[in-house]
């Protein structure tokens, strides 16, 4: 569940800080009216009834044409008696965990940057499981024409990167690669970020409309199989390595009043990581397609053909300290923290019953 859509236009270096400041206190009115809530607790408010009985139903949005890890788990019958009741489709990632914040959903899941905002300003939610990441299958890169004269990150200095939306994943990216190829923090305001809907941006790019752009998954298939593109360079070669990148959150006081609960759907999750990553591609993308019909949406599993691994680095989804802090530049020069992370209120691994199992294995997703 990356982060979706925003209008599409170029955003100045105080057009992104102005966005960051507006997030924030966004965020911080969300969590004020999420304590502000009153009433007793009900099974339908997502929290345990007054008998102290645990919630059987956990409320979630989906993503169009995508087969989310809690679906597959609910599929696989790794929920046990606990349903999914879906809510509707997100439009992005900080959209899911709002949407977790405010009580309209009891799980969801963003960027790493994104779950760090929320929680700073306030908000009382807590990672439990990575559910999204980055390897040497699964993984987004920037892309220029074959014949740009772009070849290094200081070419980028005043010219224009596509990207689905602001503060998020790409950004994040992005600075970072700016960073450690040692462009200032003055050069690097001066790479203009264009929000440009995913689905757009290879035409931005052959149009010349934008000088990168940033393509994925099955986007990112369809540009190269056309030819006339290049990687400009890729989120795993700037980070190293396969690595996690986003988490699911669930609300504290769910936490605290659904915990059986919350370790089924967080133990189940990490259970379909394991299941993708030691399962034939075909069979893997058989059960999306399997499940996508049974649920009646009026979608299409085009997409699903080019499926092609996890992406999850860790074994289960096992959160990491480093998850968080590797953002830490990142998120200091945006403005988002001004300190050091204290990621002991950033998550849990607590109901995840495979985070101590041993290191994860190649996928039989992976082509």
């Amino acid at each position: 569940m990356k982060n979706r859509l925003l209008p599409a236009g170029i955003i100045s270096a105080a057009g992104r800080a102005a966005a960051v400041a507006t997030a924030v206190a966004a965020a911080t009115a969300v969590s004020l009216v999420v304590s502000g809530c009153g009433g007793p607790a009900t099974a339908q408010s997502g929290v345990a009834g007054a008998a102290g009985e645990e919630v059987k139903t956990v409320r979630y949005q989906g993503s169009p044409n995508n087969v989310s890890l809690l679906e597959l788990a609910e599929d696989l019958g790794y929920l046990g008696d606990v349903k999914l009741e879906w809510v509707s489709n997100t439009t992005s990632g900080p959209q899911s965990i709002q949407s977790v914040a405010t009580n309209q959903t009891d799980i969801g899941g963003a960027f790493t940057g994104a779950v760090i905002k929320l929680i700073e300003a306030g908000a009382p939610v807590q990672a439990v499981i990575n559910y999204y990441g980055e390897d040497a299958q699964t993984f987004t890169g920037y892309y220029v024409e074959e014949g740009s004269p772009v070849r290094t990150a200081r070419d980028l200095i005043g010219k224009k990167v596509a990207v689905n939306t602001l503060g998020a994943h790409h950004e994040a990216v992005i600075t970072t690669h700016l960073k450690n190829s040692g462009l200032t923090p003055d050069e690097i305001k001066q790479v203009q970020l264009v929000v440009v809907p995913p689905n757009e941006t290879e035409v931005a790019l052959r149009k010349k409309q934008v000088d990168v752009g940033t393509l994925g998954g099955v986007l990112q298939d369809r540009a190269l199989a056309e030819g006339g593109v290049r990687a400009l360079f890729t989120d795993i070669g700037v980070l190293g390595g396969p690595f996690d990148a986003g988490q699911y959150v669930l609300r504290k006081d769910f936490i605290a009043q659904n915990p059986e609960t919350s370790r089924t759907v967080v133990t189940g999750v990490a259970k379909a990581i394991e299941w993708e990553r030691t399962t034939d591609r075909e069979e893997v993308i058989a059960k999306f397609e399997e499940i996508l019909a049974k649920r009646g949406r009026n979608e299409s599993p085009e997409a699903l053909k080019y499926w092609k691994s996890v992406g999850v680095a860790s074994t289960g989804g096992r959160i990491q300290d480093n998850d968080f802090t590797r953002w830490a530049d990142y998120l200091k020069s945006a403005g988002i923290i001004t300190g050091d992370l204290d990621t002991n209120k950033l998550y849990t691994n607590k109901f995840n019953d495979l985070a101590d199992a041993a290191p994860a294995t190649t996928s039989k997703g992976q082509p």
